[in-house]
């Protein structure tokens, strides 16, 4: 039976804190021996949750976004959540270019970005209660197959 390690951080919806979720996140992760870029590409799906948690859940008021995250073998899962505006069409939120923001810097690529550099990415959201974005990358591939 496969070993699981948890970990969970809480902070401040402060954009200044995606930082501190990605070194955490990375730090949390070496114990699976990753490559420079598995742990790139953790810390840029990371990055697009936090910031979505923050700009878009919370609107920039300052609550408290969560990031949880288990090792199971080789499978890495990561949690990011807000107990925010929530969304109200998940599936258009995830269109590449789709934003709820046009008037700001925002491109609409952060679910993408999550879905390219992760295996899997599952959101569950309430209008009014929030949203959680959970995202698994199996670490240590070897010719584009798995191993354990």
């Amino acid at each position: 039976m496969e070993q699981t390690n948890e970990m969970m951080i809480e902070f401040d919806s402060r954009s200044c804190n995606e930082s501190f979720a990605r070194v955490a996140v990375a730090a949390f992760m070496t114990q699976l021996n990753p490559t420079l870029e598995e742990v790139a590409d953790v810390k840029t799906a990371l990055s697009e949750a936090v910031t979505n948690a923050i700009v878009h859940g919370y609107e920039n008021e300052i609550k408290k976004v969560t990031v949880s995250c288990s090792i199971s073998g080789q499978v890495l899962t990561l949690t990011v959540s807000d107990k925010g505006v929530g969304i109200a069409d998940i599936a258009r939120a995830m269109e590449p270019l789709f934003t709820t923001k046009p008037d700001t810097e925002r491109c609409g690529m952060g679910f993408a970005f999550m879905e390219a550099f992760m295996d899997d990415v599952q959101v569950k959201s309430a209008v009014g209660q929030g949203t959680a974005v959970t995202m698994k990358k199996r670490i240590g591939r070897i010719a584009g197959e798995y191993h354990d």
